[in-house]
């Protein structure tokens, strides 16, 4: 398993954002999902975050091509 932050192609939902910071911090990814829904109940700006995240991290198939 890769320690890299990735999203990764396969148990993602909706971007994969929390199934790669589940696959990289080991942890499951229903748990990530229930963090971020219930972060959501506080005021910040936990949607930007996603969306900064859906942004910066690369796709699997895309670091496995670049990194060989």
């Amino acid at each position: 398993m890769s320690r890299k932050l990735v999203r990764p192609r396969q148990g993602r939902m909706f971007a994969g954002v929390c199934a790669g910071l589940a696959q990289r911090f080991g942890t499951s990814a229903g748990f990530v999902r229930l963090l971020f829904l219930l972060s959501l109940l506080l005021p910040g700006t936990q949607v930007i975050i996603y969306l900064a995240l859906w942004i910066i991290m690369p796709n699997e198939d895309r670091y496995l091509v670049t990194s060989r």
